[in-house]
This record gives C-alpha cells, structure tokens and sequence, in this order.
C-alpha cells in the first residue's frame, strides 16, 4: 500500500506480460513524505481517483499511452462517463517492481535491471514546471542561466516560464533527490530520458490545457511511468491536487496547503523532520523517519471539512461535472485563504 492508496493484484506482471489490478484510493493525506498522517480528508479519495481517471482519458484520447483501463463499479470496468457517483477504485494494467536493494543511501540500480528485464516501472519521477515560485527548491539548485532565463539571479518574485521545465528525481530511494541527465538515463534502464520528457511535456500540455478552461492556473506536476515493450506508458496517477500543483485567483488548489498549514501550526514537528532528513543524508542512513523526534498532530475538524470542500470542488471545476456535492470553487478557496 501507498500512503494514500491501497493496491489490489489480479494478475501477476511477468517478464513477458502485464498484469492486472487497481488502485483503490481512501481519504489518507500525505505531507512532508511522512506517510499516512494521524486523520483523513473525507472523499479525498473519491476526488483523486475521478480527476486521475478524467486525466487518463484525456490522455488516452491524445495519444499518450497510459497503465489505465477505466473505473471499478460494481465489480465492473467502465469509463468515468458511465460512472453513477464518483469512484473509489481504478482499474490499472501492472507491470513489474523489483527489489532496489541498498546499502545504506547506495541503491543496486544494476540488479533492479537485471530482475526487471524490459517490462518494468521505471524508478524515477519525471517533475515538469511551468512557474517557480519564491519558495521552490530549484532556486536554491540551479542558476536562471541553467534554464536559458534571460536574468542572473532568481528574482525575489514568482517567475512564470514560457517553456517547461523538467527535471528528474529518484521515486525509490528513502530519501529522494533530484538528478542530472546522465545518472537519471542510467536509472531508466532501458527507456531513454529524452523520451520520457518529450512524454512529460506532452502531459503537462494536455493538463495545462484543461486547467485553463476550468479558470485553474497549473503550476507544476510530476508524472511517473512504465517501460513495456519498448514502449513508455503514463503509470501512478495523473494531474490531481496531490501530484500537481494549481491555483485560482491566486491561491493555491493542491495539496501545498496543508503543507503550509503545518508549517504554519506545526512548526516543532517540520523542523524534525527536516532535521531528520538533514541527519540521515550526513550519516547515509536510509530510513530519516526513524530518526524524528516528534509525531505530527491531528487537525481539528473544520480544516478538515476546509480541505475536503477544496478537494470536492475543485474536481467538479476541472472536470467540468457535478461528481460531488460541494460549495462553488470561489465559496471552497475563500475558506481556504482564511486558514
């Protein structure tokens, strides 16, 4: 299990052939990379699995190959546009995941290829931007002039770009970090790293697109994907308020605001965490939680219900249909500017 998704197996991938299966997503949040958090959003899940299914259908209908196979209802697979409320489960061709062993932060990337042959999910997240705000780690990675922007120094305000930017990061590792070209082409085993940006950028188009006809800004996102038959499949999930970043009127839309809000309210445990991390990097040990001193807390009951309205409405915005009963998008950021 995800911390935010179950993962059922019908069939087993094997070196020749996908498998079958489905996510099945609940109402657990995420931040910090914690894992599971102590309370759950309610019909979180529910909002992640139509948008991802919307998404998948978009992109199917583009072109872009994708793991989806449609929606579970009542034991049945069906497209979102049969689906009579909005679904919890997500019908999904399966590939294989080997073991990435590990010595301490040294990861096996030669025996994750060996085992996985050239049907395999490829261990690496493909991150695209199309805005780097104030606070985004590439201004403290890179130079404007690495991106071919015509200033020298990243500006003190948030810097909208004209082409995307896509880097690539580990998805396995304890602790992920981001990577240059050549070591992620090396991760990728047998799928080329100019190939998944090309499909990078094409989704980001494709979600982009959506956005701005539903009034959304779309900030960032990631996507992850498979490698089968020497073909690159769209895998995990794609373009939902936890995997990208999206705004209206200028406030955030995404999971980011719960990860300001902790920030704001619960600051001693952020600052383990990030003292955890910064520990576990200096002293190559893989597993950081082990290493936080502090546990974070539950929140109260109207964030919850805040959060829950934003996620609900903002799905009925993007897609563009009533899946869920909830207040207008402006009605749901306006609660949200006032956490």
């Amino acid at each position: 299990m995800t911390s935010v998704k179950e993962f059922r197996i019908e069939t087993e991938a094997t070196a020749e052939d996908l498998g079958r299966g489905s996510f099945v997503f609940t109402d657990d949040y995420s931040v910090f990379d914690w894992g599971k958090m102590p309370d759950q959003i309610p019909q979180k899940g529910a909002s992640l699995c139509t948008m991802g299914a919307f998404n998948f259908e978009l992109l199917e209908a583009d072109g872009v190959p994708t793991h989806y196979r449609g929606i579970v209802e009542n034991g049945d697979v069906v497209g979102l546009e049969d689906a009579s409320h909005p679904p919890w489960e997500m019908a999904i061709d399966l590939t294989q995941v080997p073991d990435l062993p590990h010595e301490g932060r040294e990861y096996d990337y030669d025996h994750y290829h060996d085992a996985a042959g050239e049907n395999y999910l490829i261990p690496l997240e493909i991150v695209f931007r199309n805005r780097v705000p104030v606070g985004s780690s590439l201004r403290h990675r890179t130079e404007p002039a690495d991106h071919g922007l015509g200033f020298d120094e990243w500006p003190d305000e948030a810097v909208d770009l004209d082409d995307p930017i896509v880097e690539f990061s580990t998805k396995y590792e304890e602790g992920d970090r981001y990577l240059e070209r050549d070591e992620a082409d090396f991760i990728a085993g047998a799928a080329a790293v100019d190939d998944l940006a090309s499909v990078a950028r094409e989704v980001n188009r494709i979600v982009t697109e959506q956005a701005d006809s539903a009034g959304l800004v779309h900030e960032d996102g990631k996507i992850e994907c498979l490698y089968y038959g020497g073909e690159i499949r769209v895998a995990d999930v794609v373009g939902t308020f936890d995997e990208n970043r999206f705004s209206y009127e200028g406030t955030q839309l995404s999971k980011e605001v719960l990860r300001q809000y902790h920030k704001r309210t619960q600051p001693e445990w952020v600052q383990a965490v990030e003292a955890a991390k910064a520990e576990a990097k200096r002293d190559n040990i893989a597993d950081w939680k082990s290493l936080c001193s502090v546990d974070p807390e539950p929140l109260e009951e109207n964030i919850l219900d805040t959060a829950r309205d934003m996620y609900c409405a903002g799905a009925n915005a993007y897609t563009g249909r009533e899946f869920f009963d909830a207040p207008p998008l402006s009605s749901a950021i306006g609660a949200v500017r006032r956490l």
